[in-house]
């Protein structure tokens, strides 16, 4: 595997003086294309501040950040063009637009993009028929299920084929059957699209599916298998 995103000493902070509080504290690490990596710890242990520093939606108070081979420039580079060709996200709330049907919202980030009409419409069938989906193209979220709503939320992370999704406690608001079924289908897009996933959980469940482990407490990592 070829190393997709590293990060050398990186540190959040926020407050100033007594009243500082340190979410990410000196963290080293790397993740691989086409990794599954699992992110777990208390919470307030810094796991999804340091997504958010992986995937350019904060900027690290210091520390390098590299994506393929290349430091992150803070001040000259764009994050939302990062963020929009290279990173995909799925958030615990799921975060759909209420009165767009399900292929309409996987659709927008494409728009975003430049991309349109026809193109935009197959790319988005064929990634809702990936989450298995194809019968709720038209289905508005508050037609569709807890877990329909994350699948539609995965495929609009998928949408302009970036190289690594975060996922931040993507069945943390599921019932058993479904968060099962959402492991599985992480597992699977990870594997068939070889995109890498880094996903922040409790889940004991996606351990087995990991191809690492990454534990924090603290705003450290202190141990990875």
């Amino acid at each position: 595997m070829n190393t997709l995103i590293e990060c050398i000493n990186l540190v959040k902070k926020y407050g100033e003086d007594s009243e500082t509080v340190t979410a990410v504290n000196d963290v080293s690490m790397s993740i691989d294309s086409g990794e599954l990596l699992v992110m777990m710890g208390e919470s307030g242990s810094g796991k999804t501040t340091l997504t958010s520093l992986l995937g350019c939606i904060l900027k690290p108070s210091s520390g390098r950040l590299i994506i393929e081979g290349n430091d992150v420039d803070y001040v000259s580079q764009d994050l939302s063009e990062i963020r929009r060709k290279k990173v995909g996200f799925v958030f615990q709330l799921f975060n759909l637009i209420p009165y767009l049907t399900a292929l309409e919202n996987v659709m927008v980030p494409m728009d975003i993009s430049g991309i349109k009409g026809q193109e935009a419409e197959n790319r988005a069938k064929e990634l809702l028929g990936q989450v298995g989906l194809s019968d709720r193209l038209n289905h508005r979220p508050s037609q569709l299920s807890g877990g329909e709503q994350q699948r539609v939320s995965f495929a609009r992370s998928m949408a302009n084929n970036p190289l690594i999704v975060f996922a931040d406690e993507p069945t943390a608001n599921l019932d058993s059957r479904n968060s099962a079924s959402i492991m599985e289908l992480i597992e699977k897009l990870c594997r068939e699209r070889n995109t890498a996933f880094a996903v922040v959980t409790h889940d004991e469940g996606l351990r087995q599916k990991a191809d690492r482990i990454i534990e924090m407490k603290d705003g450290k990592i202190i141990n990875i298998e």
